[in-house]
C-alpha cells in the first residue's frame, strides 16, 4: 500500500490561517507596525537568497506583517552587517529579526547571528535558543526542526516511546530535531552518513527524518514498513534532461511503497519552514507587546 503524504503545503495553509488570526487580534489590541519582521540581507549575488526574501515579503504582506528588509552592499564587512544588527537588537520598536544567508564568504554567521537578541531571533539560530531547545524552556526554536515535528504530529502517531532516527547533525537542523523529537519523549538516535550499520539503524526507526544533504541516501530498504519518513534534505542536481532541479535526501518513489507516511521535496518541509518563521514572527511580537503592558501597569500608580 502506498504511503501517505504528508502535504506540507497543505500543513503550511492552515498555520498560515492561525497565524494571520492572532496577527489580526494582536493589531486589534497594539495597532499597527505591532506585528513586524525585520530582514538583513547582504547582496552577495545569490539569487535564491533574493528570491527567498521577495517571497517572504509576500507572505507577510498577505497576513498582515509589516516586513520591513534591510538592504546592505556585495562589499558589506562583518562590522557592516554586525552594526545593523546590533540597532535592530536594540531598537525598541523591532520586535523580530533574521539575517539572510549566505553572507559574504570573509563573514562568519555564527558570529552574526550570535548579536542577534534571543527573544526577537525568530529563526532560532541565536546560541542560546538553541541552547534553549535542550533545556526545555519556552524559546523560539530553529524553524527547520518545529517545522519537521509539526509534519510528524500532523500524522496523529504518538511519539511517546517511539524509535526516531535522525540523519544528519548540523547545528541549526539536525540537533534540534533531535531534541525536539526527545522533548516529546521519543527514544532519538542522531547518526550521520558515515555511521556505521547506518541501513539496520533506519531500518529500525518508526520515525526516520533524513537531513544530511544527500541525495538518495534513503532507500526503500532502509525504511521500515509503515514508518514516518520525514525528507529534511534540499539538493540541486541535474535532471534526465539536463537541467537543474531539486531533490531530497529520500529515493521517494522507493520509499513510498514502503513507508506509512512520507514527506515529498519540494513541497514539503520547505513550505512550513516559513510558516513556523512567520508562527514565530507572531510569537515574538506578542510576547514583546504582553512585556510592554506589564511594564506599562507596573508603571501605574
Amino acid at each position: 500500500m502506498a504511503a501517505q503524504i504528508i502535504d506540507g503545503v497543505a500543513l503550511a495553509g492552515s498555520h498560515r490561517e492561525r497565524v494571520g488570526a492572532r496577527v489580526r487580534s494582536l493589531l486589534a489590541r497594539a495597532g499597527p507596525g505591532a506585528v513586524r519582521l525585520d530582514a538583513v540581507l547582504v547582496d552577495s549575488g545569490d539569487s535564491s537568497a533574493r528570491l527567498y526574501s521577495e517571497n517572504q515579503a509576500k507572505a507577510c504582506r498577505a497576513l498582515g506583517i509589516d516586513y520591513r528588509l534591510h538592504q546592505l552592499g556585495g562589499s558589506a564587512t562583518y562590522d557592516d552587517i554586525a552594526g545593523r544588527v546590533l540597532l535592530l537588537s536594540a531598537d525598541e520598536m523591532v520586535s523580530a529579526i533574521m539575517v539572510h544567508v549566505p553572507l559574504p564568504q570573509a563573514v562568519d554567521p555564527y558570529r552574526i547571528q550570535r548579536l542577534i537578541t534571543p527573544d526577537k531571533d525568530v529563526e532560532g539560530v541565536n546560541p542560546a535558543n538553541i541552547g534553549n531547545v535542550v533545556y526545555g524552556r519556552s524559546s523560539l526554536a530553529p524553524c527547520t526542526g518545529l517545522a519537521t515535528v509539526k509534519m510528524i504530529e500532523s500524522t496523529g502517531v504518538d511519539l511517546k516511546g517511539k524509535r526516531a532516527v535522525v540523519v544528519g547533525a548540523s547545528d541549526v537542523v539536525g540537533k534540534p530535531i533531535a531534541v525536539l523529537l526527545m522533548r516529546h519523549n521519543a527514544t532519538v538516535v542522531s547518526c550521520n552518513e558515515w555511521t556505521q550499520g547506518i541501513e539496520e539503524l533506519c531500518a529500525s526507526a518508526d520515525v526516520l527524518v533524513s537531513a544530511a544533504g544527500v541525495p538518495g541516501l534513503i532507500k526503500g530498504s532502509m525504511v521500515k514498513p509503515g514508518a514516518i519518513v520525514v525528507d529534511v534534505g534540499v539538493n540541486r542536481v541535474p535532471g534526465p534532461d539536463g537541467k537543474m532541479r531539486t531533490v531530497g535526501d529520500v529515493a521517494f518513489d522507493e520509499v513510498k511503497g514502503v513507508a506509512g507516511w512520507v514527506s515529498p521535496v519540494p513541497g514539503g518541509v520547505g513550505p512550513m519552514t516559513v510558516a513556523m518563521l512567520l508562527v514565530n514572527v507572531v510569537e515574538a511580537c506578542e510576547r514583546r507587546f504582553a512585556a510592554r503592558a506589564g511594564e506599562e501597569q507596573g508603571t501605574n500608580p
